[in-house]
């Protein structure tokens, strides 16, 4: 049987960058290469491509991943030149934050013609930008929790209003995110307002825009979601916390993350989960994969807290490990979406792009 052509592409300029380079090991390691003739594709932190084919070795240490040996190459001829000269069934991008999951590297993959796995510009985009994530949400009816947003812009403007309006419609502890980053960076959890003006400092080093949510007394329950135009969703997990909350150094380098999977939950508050998840994944024009994740108070009131289109992917993240609770290992979750990448290009060919 030939092999498929898959490509993994990771690193990326993001504050993310270690993150997908451990993502990539781990996905390495678990893919089927009796299937598929694995390639990579690194971009470093400077923005450069560098690409290597054949990866056949188990990978023992992420460093091994960053290729500083392999000189850059032209971005085009990297993502269509294979070994064997048949084109890639699926790029699979395992990057997180600006410039891997908010829509920009998907629109090169869609202007060259690529099929790969997961959302596309609008979902990815969307998806990303939690502003624009929570005003599709609020479109859809899905209950959420009160917050404020405004750009560095108009903080420095008007630091005196913003701050009024913020102690005016929150009630402290309050969160502070940057709108668009992923794995917790860069996001304070504040109790007055001098951690609060900490809190926005930290922020605005990461992006121009930033939320500011109300903090609430929850459980924080997630759901995975896999599929396209029918997507199926896994019972609800727990993320069971040592820490005052679940920031970027507690998933990746503390190990003071428990995750609950199923969660504790009484039935119809799991299938309630299970529903909003499919209206927030349909709400932003979701393909692939998503991950929901909602607070839940003691007297089961649920408010969605955002969505991820390209959630934590190592072996023992939570959306493969809700995956595998359902019966579907790492190694086939990777295969399905794979599929699901190449059913997604399929039926992106049904559509005319002539007038007759």
């Amino acid at each position: 049987m030939t092999k498929e052509n898959i490509c993994l592409v990771y690193g990326g300029k993001s504050a993310e960058h270690d993150v997908s380079i451990l993502t990539a090991q781990n996905v390495l390691n678990a893919i089927d290469k009796s299937t598929y003739t694995v390639d990579v594709i690194y971009i470093t932190n400077e923005g450069e491509w560098k690409k290597k084919e054949n990866i056949t070795d188990t990978i023992e240490d992420t460093d091994t991943l960053r290729l500083n040996h392999v000189p850059s190459g032209d971005i085009s001829r990297l993502l269509r030149e294979t070994h064997n000269g048949q084109p890639y069934s699926a790029v699979f991008p395992l990057l997180h934050g600006p410039n891997g999951e908010d829509g920009t590297i998907q629109g090169l993959f869609e202007v060259l013609n690529i099929p790969y796995v997961g959302n596309g510009v609008l979902a990815s985009s969307s998806t990303m930008d939690k502003l624009v994530m929570k005003q599709l949400f609020a479109h859809r009816g899905l209950p959420q929790l009160p917050y404020v947003s405004f750009l560095r812009s108009e903080f420095e403007k008007y630091r005196t209003n913003i701050l009024k309006l913020v102690n005016d419609k929150l009630d402290y502890p309050v969160f502070v995110k940057p709108a668009n980053l992923g794995s917790s960076v860069g996001i304070s959890k504040c109790h007055d307002e001098s951690e609060l003006l900490k809190g926005i400092e930290e922020a605005f080093q990461y992006d121009r825009k930033l939320v500011i949510e109300q903090g609430i007394d929850a459980r924080e329950i997630e759901v995975a979601v896999l599929g396209n135009d029918y997507p199926e969703t896994t019972l609800p997990g727990e993320v069971i916390k040592d820490v005052a909350f679940y920031d970027y150094k507690a998933k990746y380098k503390d190990g003071k993350i428990e995750l609950s999977i199923p969660a504790q939950l009484d039935e119809e508050v799991q299938q309630t989960l299970r529903d909003m998840a499919i209206e927030a994944f349909k709400a932003t024009d979701c393909s692939g994969l998503l991950r929901a994740d909602f607070f839940v108070t003691q007297d089961n009131q649920i408010y969605i807290n955002e969505t991820n289109a390209i959630p934590g992917f190592t072996q023992f993240s939570m959306y493969p490990s809700l995956w595998e609770n359902m019966g579907l290992p790492y190694s086939e979750l990777i295969t399905k979406l794979i599929e699901l990448a190449k059913e997604k290009f399929e039926d992106k060919k049904k559509n005319k792009y002539q007038i007759d």
